[in-house]
């Protein structure tokens, strides 16, 4: 790679295949103070300076996973409707991802296609390897910079070693055999091959040993926001489950809550903030509540964030907006929301409009959802059962205290119907009919807590439009990548492939369920199961739910060890079958089937778009198809398809073998 403009332009994964193809006309600068307008990478990094730009870079891509693709789409909610907790819910869109099993071909996801824009998986790969192209240049430059100790260049290699395994981690659990990229090459590579899953997690598992012994601890660090030993401790742990080393897992778990100065947050802290309208909708301070909100996450009293996203500050510019009120709640400013007197139920009313009353501003409360993505009736309702009974304490699921809605607490705020200041309902109790004519996009409950986030900037437009009056979309705000919460929930899982009768799992689990302030807690043996239901708990939104789901599906092929319905998996075919019938599969598959509305029918509704949608998964579904356009790219060599997926061959070679991919790299036969 020679030059590199001043403004990091879109790299198309024909990409990234070691080269980079640079377009022009994008505007979105990836990093401030700017890097230089071109450069020779063997100049530009021969300095120290030269390394904090490109580790800037790693850090800040790293946010971009959660914000935004697009106006109308979070990149992490593909992540979701790939499991058991999410669906998608843009009904007004005729290609709207729900069919899974029939619409997901290699050719379906591109640049400028994504199946009408409502999933992320091109961004995806693309996304991704542009962040290893990050990594790798400061891997590959650091050694070179003079002036710097041995221990300060290890730190830095430490840290892009996290980056470039943070994205490994994720591409062979949501991809799974994919090209290993390692270098940054100086002439384009067309000859790649597919490297093997577990080779790539093996050397992973390698750099993050080498990252955990170098990079330091964040209590030594005087910046927020850098990779810190704590995080490297947590990615190494998941490598070690991925990999089948269970008990070095355990022992990474066991320094991080024991060892590293962490703890849970018990109590009330930081700055309460009210929820935009709390005549609207009350909030009743509580521990969870101040753990979410985005001026809390990163503060120094905070001892339960591990690290964190930095993503607020007063320079707007330099920061990405988390859309979570406009792509993840419920789009009932709508007629197809109606009182029973047939009139639209809920009104978006400006604050100097004449009918005005803050008692039902829904818009400052909740924003202007259009719900791209909504949860599926699992994790709004049969997750919060724990020992057969509806834990209404937990405060994660609590409406008393305001941290979740429920839609039938919302009142009807059109003055015009008869019903105004009564609770809005989905059914006329008169006669039964459904007043909420797509129950898909327009009526579900949803986790406050979570996904509130305020917007001070539109909160002082009292007569703007929609998208700029009070927290209408979401604002920007600071995220967390790891709290110390998960370190218990993967201290559970080592001990579960370790002996699944261990009765000590279930205080991993049950001091998150005391914070929360359930009233069931577990008492005897828990199941995986168990296990991967708190962590949707717990961990909803900040999690890679697909990716996590398939990474336990390894891990119990590779263990063993059984699910909660008493299945157990083959290593060597749990990821390689296909249909959409309820047996076998991966338990990846298992748990959609069991509990999302995949493979369940096509549901009726009143919609402009995609008025009958057919939620449809294929066991084949646990990896996406490898891009066509990325193959065709790489014409020089073959990559290999996914099993059952159009031009799957499984006499493709693959590398065995990190260390000959990483070779393979050194020649020039292009």
């Amino acid at each position: 790679m020679k030059l590199i403009p001043q403004k990091l332009n879109r790299i198309c994964l024909a990409v990234c295949m070691g080269s980079v193809i640079l377009f022009g006309g994008c505007v979105e600068d990836f990093l401030k103070p700017e890097p230089l307008s071109f450069y020779e990478p063997t100049a530009t990094f021969s300095t120290e300076s030269g390394l904090k730009s490109a580790m800037a870079i790693c850090d800040r891509h790293l946010k971009l996973y959660w914000a935004t693709d697009h106006n109308e789409m979070l990149s992490m909610g593909t992540e979701y409707i790939f499991s058991e907790l999410m669906v998608a819910s843009a009904t007004d869109k005729r290609n709207m991802l729900c069919d899974v099993a029939n619409m997901l071909t290699p050719t379906s996801e591109t640049s400028q296609q994504n199946l009408d824009r409502t999933n992320s998986i091109w961004y995806f790969w693309e996304e991704t390897y542009k962040g290893i192209m990050y990594a790798n240049t400061v891997i590959q430059f650091v050694d070179k910079v003079e002036n710097l100790n041995d221990a300060t260049k290890n730190a830095y290699k430490g840290r892009a070693y996290f980056h470039r395994a943070f994205r490994y981690m994720a591409l062979v659990f949501q991809f799974g055999d994919v090209p290993l990229v390692t270098k940054v090459l100086e002439v384009p590579k067309q000859n790649y091959r597919c490297t093997k899953r577990d080779a790539i997690l093996e050397m992973i598992t390698r750099d993050m040993e080498f990252a955990v012994q170098w990079v330091p601890d964040q209590r030594n660090m005087d910046l927020i926001g850098m990779v810190n030993k704590g995080a490297c401790r947590m990615l190494l742990a998941k490598c070690y489950l991925a990999m089948g080393e269970y008990a070095k897992a355990k022992e990474q778990t066991d320094i991080l809550i024991d060892q590293s100065g962490y703890s849970l947050m018990q109590n009330n802290f930081g700055t309460f903030n009210d929820g935009g309208e709390p005549l609207t909708w009350k909030i009743t301070r509580n521990v969870i509540w101040d753990l979410h909100r985005a001026e809390n996450k990163l503060i120094s009293s905070n001892k339960e964030v591990i690290m964190g996203m930095p993503n607020r500050g007063s320079d707007q510019e330099s920061f990405v907006k988390m859309l979570t009120m406009r792509i993840l709640y419920p789009m009932f400013f709508d007629g197809r929301v109606k009182a029973r007197d047939g009139k639209q139920a809920l009104l978006n009313l400006k604050r100097n409009h004449t009918d005005y009353n803050p008692k039902y501003d829904y818009m400052r409360a909740f924003g202007r959802g259009i719900a791209t993505f909504r949860p599926t009736y699992f994790y709004t309702n049969a997750l919060w059962s724990v020992n057969g009974n509806v834990d209404n304490a937990d405060l994660r699921h609590n409406s008393e205290v305001g941290n979740w809605v429920r839609m039938d607490s919302l009142y009807v705020n059109n003055k015009a119907s008869s019903e105004f200041g009564k609770n809005v309902k989905l059914y006329n109790p008169s006669n039964g009919a459904l007043l909420c004519s797509d129950t898909i996009r327009r009526w579900f409950d949803f986790p406050h807590y979570k996904l509130y986030l305020d917007d001070p900037m539109n909160e002082a437009n009292i007569g703007g439009s929609d998208g700029n009056r009070g927290a209408t979309n979401g604002g920007i705000a600071d995220w967390y990548l790891y709290r110390l919460a998960e370190a218990y929930l993967l201290r559970a899982e080592a001990k579960y492939y370790m002996n699944e009768n261990d009765l000590t799992i279930k205080d991993d689990l049950n001091v998150l369920r005391q914070r929360a302030k359930c009233a069931e807690l577990y008492t005897g043996a828990v199941t995986i199961g168990d296990i991967l239901n708190e962590r949707a708990r717990e961990l909803f939104w900040e999690e890679w739910r697909n990716v996590e789901l398939t990474r336990v599906s390894l891990c119990l092929a590779r263990s063993g060890k059984p699910d909660e319905w008493g299945n157990t998996y083959n290593l060597a075919n749990f990821d390689m079958q296909n249909g959409t019938d309820p047996a076998g599969g991966s338990y990846w598959y298992q748990r959609i089937v069991h509990y999302s509305m995949y493979n369940k029918g096509a549901v009726q509704i009143d919609a402009t778009g995609n008025s009958n949608p057919n939620y449809t998964m294929d066991k084949k579904n646990i990896y996406w198809p490898i891009p066509y356009a990325a193959i065709t790219a790489n014409n020089k060599g073959k990559l290999s398809q996914n099993y059952g997926y159009e031009g799957y061959d499984p006499a493709t070679p693959k590398w065995d073998k990190w260390e000959d991919a990483v070779a393979d790299e050194d020649k020039t036969t292009n």
